[in-house]
């Protein structure tokens, strides 16, 4: 198992996992410190479940003849941290690269796709590390940047939570309009994003522009 960055909605599963079955647990050092560090984990118990750390930059076996490479990508720390990093630094950063936030690159053979679920922008060099992809599994969290807040759920925008927008001159599919990529499929999606309404007028309007959208059980073959 490979854990992209420490948000509660990618690690809480890990707590259901406890019950003896050994696996692998693979996540940057920062990751796994935050593991570390949160008693509530022992229950995955180190000499059932391997903790192994890998390194930015580095290249792996996944699975049976899938490599993967984990790579930084824009984006902050998770939620819960929030408060000790202010407290800490004064600030809270919500584009930072470091181990907090990563993509994995997957190559098959001669295939390869990009599993980004956390992005907080678009830089050059991860524009080119998707040109060419075959597939890109990108965020999709918010259609509009201040989605949250006009639903009355949330003062934070999508920028202030790490996430890109779907929609508008500063959104994904603007950013990623130009960069050749074989198929575009947006994942981690709130439920407040309207494109995740079949037949509503953002979801057309992400189709149009090439995207598809994730939904359970859904598989892509290349």
């Amino acid at each position: 198992m490979l854990l992209t960055n420490a948000d509660i909605d990618h690690v809480a599963g890990l707590l259901s996992l406890r019950e003896g079955q050994p696996f692998a647990l693979m996540a940057t050092p920062s990751v796994h410190g935050v593991l570390g560090a949160n008693s509530a984990f022992d229950v995955l118990a180190e000499g059932i479940v391997e903790r192994r750390a890998v390194e930015l930059g580095t290249s792996f076996e996944l699975v049976a003849g899938v490599t993967a490479t984990i790579f930084p990508v824009p984006g902050k720390i998770a939620l819960y941290l929030e408060a000790r990093e202010e407290a800490e630094k004064g600030r809270l950063a919500t584009d930072i690269e470091g181990e907090q936030t990563i993509g994995v690159e997957l190559k098959a053979g001669d295939r390869r796709v990009l599993y980004i679920p956390g992005c907080a922008m678009v830089t050059p060099a991860l524009a080119e590390r998707m040109a060419g992809a075959d597939a890109v599994l990108f965020d999709g969290t918010l259609w509009r940047d201040d989605e949250m807040i006009r639903a009355g759920l949330s003062a934070k925008t999508g920028h202030r939570m790490g996430h890109m927008s779907m929609s508008g001159p500063d959104g994904s599919m603007a950013a990623l309009a130009d960069i050749g990529i074989g198929r575009r499929v947006y994942l981690h999606i709130n439920n407040t994003n309207p494109v995740l309404i079949d037949g509503s007028p953002e979801r057309v309007e992400a189709n149009r522009a090439g995207w598809e959208i994730a939904e359970d059980g859904m598989e892509i073959a290349l």
